[in-house]
């Protein structure tokens, strides 16, 4: 900050070394006139001087300090009282500004919160008519033309879940409700609602839960769960997907394995990115690259660690360590 002072103050000290040369000039031009009192009275300037520019540094830097180090969160009480005309007119300008931005915040919330409320009521709405379409799918008699109308049908409720998921992640945290949870029960169920696209690509299950619950949130876990079978079943042809749990040093570990298509090493780190679908020539044109990207964040609040090993070609092993159960005690309390 004093370094940014002195540039600040550079023409008044230029002007004042200058005035002093100015005087000791016309002090060695007039002989009539003794030099060294000159120099003596040029030497109690140049103190003053000095005291004085110290004094008004920590006078004049103090508004201006706080500005650097204020958090820019729209709170001016941290902002030190201005005492100049010029540091006034900063401060007004601020507050005006600041006033205007929590406006613009407040209304933008409420857009939003209108426009998350409009969309859940509308996916809620849009499933009603979805259910109805999946008992008529069920009277389909070619069983050729049902799996095509099921599978199509898959895909909608899928998406409009991930949809409902996406909205809710921003409270997420009011509303976790952490409870013993029977893997069984919800593996099995995600694992029916994708039976008909499993019958049509030839794909089975082989599950072995040695360790058969988890603490955990259910509905959340199960969105994660449904992501990972999702794309097993997505990128698998004709194999099993195996799933497994058991407890190492006190954890829960459930894994998820698939003997499909793989991941190329190159795009691993980035598969937990928003909107990242692949880079390799697959011609994914219906993924949207938010799947992994939910499961992440979803994941990050229950303190779930997720990990992943693929080969190209071979397949792909998501492991799910959920946390000992001391590890919820801040949980427990949202």
């Amino acid at each position: 900050m004093i370094n940014k002072y002195l540039v600040e103050k550079r023409s008044w000290i230029f002007l004042f070394i200058f005035i002093q040369g100015f005087i000791l000039f016309i002090a060695y031009l007039d002989k009539a006139l003794p030099l060294m009192p000159f120099f003596y009275i040029i030497f109690l300037s140049m103190l003053v001087f000095t005291i004085f520019l110290i004094f008004r540094y920590h006078k004049e830097t103090k508004f201006y300090k706080s500005l650097v180090e204020w958090e820019n969160n729209l709170d001016l009480t941290n902002i030190a009282k201005p005492e100049s005309p010029f540091e006034k007119m900063i401060e007004k300008s601020i507050v005006k500004q600041t006033e205007w931005l929590k406006q613009e915040a407040s209304q933008n919330f409420l857009i939003l919160e209108q426009e998350k409320d409009d969309l859940l009521a509308w996916i809620h709405e849009v499933k009603t008519p979805l259910t109805a379409m999946h008992l008529m799918i069920d009277r389909v008699d070619d069983e050729r033309m049902k799996a095509q109308l099921t599978h199509e049908w898959l895909r909608i409720h899928l998406l409009l879940d991930t949809q409902l998921h996406q909205r809710r992640i921003p409270f997420m945290e009011n509303d976790l409700y952490i409870e013993k949870t029977d893997l069984k029960t919800l593996l099995f169920k995600e694992i029916k609602t994708l039976q008909s696209w499993c019958m049509q690509k030839g794909i089975g299950f082989d599950v072995d839960l040695e360790a058969p619950t988890v603490l955990t949130d259910a509905k959340w876990l199960a969105f994660i769960i449904r992501q990972l079978l999702t794309n097993a079943v997505k990128y698998s042809e004709s194999s099993d997907i195996i799933i497994k749990s058991y407890q190492k040093d006190g954890q829960t570990i459930l894994e998820v394995k698939d003997y499909g298509r793989g991941i190329d090493p190159k795009d691993l780190p980035r598969i937990f990115e928003k909107g990242f679908t692949s880079t390799t020539a697959h011609h994914d044109n219906a993924a949207t690259g938010m799947g992994l990207y939910l499961t992440k964040r979803i994941a990050k609040p229950l303190l779930i660690h997720i990990d992943v090993h693929s080969d190209l070609g071979r397949g792909t092993n998501f492991t799910l360590t959920f946390p000992k159960r001391n590890e919820f005690n801040h949980i427990a309390s949202m």
